[in-house]
């Protein structure tokens, strides 16, 4: 449970920029939420589980910035005429930003995998390994990250940063890998959504470490707040729209290979085995 101790007045401007940072991810995520399902019609049968998974994603993700934004303005109170936000006796619950990544964080993985030409079996055994490696990443973050210890922050930590390696490693080995099979229009945007994932998770181990940094407590504060915000936009409709791409790239792959008359992808209820989305 987050310290309310350490929650500093914050001024006018601070408090603005979470709560704009804030307000602007719902909006986002829930603008995300309707593309994705408006547009899994646009895309191969096989595709379309892929952007359903990112309206789960970006719906999830919405309502619970809806409740820290709720939060957020519950634990700061402003009086008439004066210059600053003081903290209220309301808990500002950082346990939601860690409940969303606990369920977005191992989808977003399996959209990656799930565009991916590769058998069933290959992409069962890289979801497990990138599910369970998220699960353990996002658990083990959440108590450095509500305590107000700094050997206790850097421990867990560090016990967090050895999965999130381990998945970075699976994505420039075996999904590098496993890229070989794809045409080179598609190789570049994988390529492309592999940057953006590690720069868009680069982000976190940096906010979360902020508070260590001997700044302001206010600027630390409103930095990790914001600075989780921009990265989530990234890394959830940003990079749902480069899978949408994907999708949209190899739908229309598939037409133009098709003889004419056949059933194209987009039409067809089932997909092959070997090469099935989820």
């Amino acid at each position: 449970m987050p310290n309310q101790a350490a929650m500093p007045n914050l001024t006018i401007g601070q408090y603005d920029m979470v709560f704009n940072s804030l307000s602007f991810t719902i909006a986002a995520m829930g603008a995300a939420f309707v593309f994705f399902l408006l547009a899994r019609t646009t895309v191969a049968y096989k595709f379309q589980r892929v952007l359903e998974v990112g309206a789960l994603i970006t719906g999830i993700a919405c309502y619970h910035y809806v409740r820290m934004f709720g939060s957020w303005t519950a634990a700061y109170q402003h009086e008439s005429g004066s210059a600053v936000y003081t903290a209220t006796n309301e808990l500002f619950h950082e346990a939601y930003r860690y409940a969303d990544w606990l369920l977005t964080v191992p989808l977003l993985l399996v959209e990656l995998v799930a565009v991916l030409y590769i058998t069933q079996s290959r992409r069962s055994s890289l979801m497990t390994k990138l599910v369970i490696a998220a699960v353990l990443m996002i658990v083990t973050g959440y108590p450095g990250e509500v305590s107000a210890n700094t050997t206790v922050r850097l421990g867990w930590g560090f016990v967090s940063t050895i999965p999130f390696v381990y998945i970075l490693f699976v994505l420039w080995t075996e999904v590098g890998n496993a890229m070989k099979n794809e045409s080179d229009e598609v190789k570049g945007w994988l390529f492309s959504l592999r940057l953006l994932l590690l720069a868009s998770w680069g982000v976190y181990p940096i906010a979360y470490l902020l508070p260590l940094f001997n700044l302001d407590p206010a600027v630390a504060l409103v930095g990790k707040q914001v600075g989780y915000s921009i990265a989530d936009v990234v890394a959830k409709p940003i990079y749902g729209l480069m899978i949408y791409a994907i999708a949209r790239i190899k739908t229309q792959q598939e037409k133009a290979a098709a003889p004419d008359g056949a059933l194209v992808p987009h039409d067809a209820p089932l997909a092959s085995s070997g090469s099935a989305v989820i």
